[in-house]
């Protein structure tokens, strides 16, 4: 069943603050390029300053600096979401399921040590200490559109590398046609875990090719510091493209299995939460629309604003042809 919490998602808790002197004075030298038709080339050089402008670390945890990625579509310019709407505006069921949870209770989870464990049908399996896994590859910082099922979305600036990286590593048998990601399960640092709102550990999965899509990514930070306990310490995947909890958070085992792997949404409700779970804003959750989202930050209450949902969560172009064929209403 699900629980859903108080404020149902519809309620933020934290309003915009007033636009920074330096971006409003930097639109306004915009305005005037574009009053003397000058604006073309200068455009795309103003928005990425900004973009890079608001992606300053915050100065709360560890720095993890990642290189802007070369990856298409991993470089959205739309503004970001604050940090502190980010990190206290959280589903992690594990640590509660109100939207202010989990960073109330997530101070007891404990990162250090951490292994991950690679298992299943692979030729290389093997445990991976987070600080191995952290410099398996190059991190990247890639600023994703995030959307969940709810009806609200984030911009949030991630820091990891493409999952393929830890996948080509460990060579995946011929059969292996799918990844199981498996979250922590620990009652003693996860005051959740044990309840009756989902069968633990919480599990997720994708298909062998949106794994190994170079946009899904193997994240260890954002905004240019580690994760945040609450946002899926020490480390989590972040799937763009699809709806939020197809992320899993605070990962310890990756198996790579020929059948499709249970899903812990999938399993609580099936007629709500499919496999596949791709944004699709024509099919809609049973219980609300898809139409539209509310972005964190762009006003609460009444004077949110509404945004017009896209299919793939903006990321067609980049993904749409993994689905080419495919019945999106019926794999949904």
């Amino acid at each position: 069943m699900l629980i859903r919490s108080k404020d149902q998602g519809f309620i933020h808790r934290h309003p915009s603050e007033i636009t920074p002197r330096a971006a409003y004075e930097g639109r306004r030298d915009m305005l005037k390029l574009l009053a003397t038709g000058v604006a073309g080339a200068a455009m795309a050089s103003w928005a990425g300053r900004e973009a890079l402008a608001q992606a300053a670390a915050p100065g709360k945890l560890a720095a993890l600096k990642g290189e802007k990625s070369a990856v298409a579509g991993a470089q959205t310019m739309e503004k970001l979401t604050e940090y502190k709407d980010a990190t206290s505006y959280n589903n992690f069921y594990e640590f509660g399921t109100d939207k202010g949870d989990p960073v109330k209770n997530a101070g007891t989870l404990k990162t250090r040590p951490w292994t991950v464990e690679v298992e299943g049908l692979v030729k290389k399996p093997g445990k991976y200490a987070i600080e191995d896994l952290i410099k398996l590859s190059a991190q990247e910082e890639r600023i994703y559109r995030l959307r969940c099922v709810e009806g609200w979305s984030m911009v949030i600036p991630w820091v990891g590398y493409s999952l393929a990286e830890l996948i080509k590593r460990v060579e995946p048998q011929g059969n292996a046609k799918y990844v199981e990601f498996v979250t922590l399960a620990d009652p003693k640092t996860m005051p959740f875990v044990g309840s009756r709102v989902l069968d633990w550990p919480y599990a997720e999965g994708l298909r062998m090719d949106e794994a190994m899509h170079p946009l899904t990514l193997l994240t260890f930070g954002m905004y240019g510091e580690v994760l945040p306990n609450q946002n899926g310490a020490p480390v989590r995947i972040v799937v763009p493209w699809k709806y939020g909890f197809k992320s899993a958070k605070s990962i310890v085992k990756i198996r790579f299995v020929e059948k499709e792997p249970g899903t812990a949404w999938n399993k609580a409700a099936a007629q709500e939460y499919g496999f596949y779970s791709n944004v699709n804003p024509n099919v809609d959750h049973p219980r609300w629309s898809q139409a539209t989202e509310r972005r964190i930050g762009d006003g609460s209450g009444l004077f949110a604003k509404r945004h017009k949902t896209v299919m793939f969560n903006g990321y067609e172009a980049q993904v749409g042809q993994l689905y080419a064929g495919m019945d999106l209403k019926k794999f949904y």
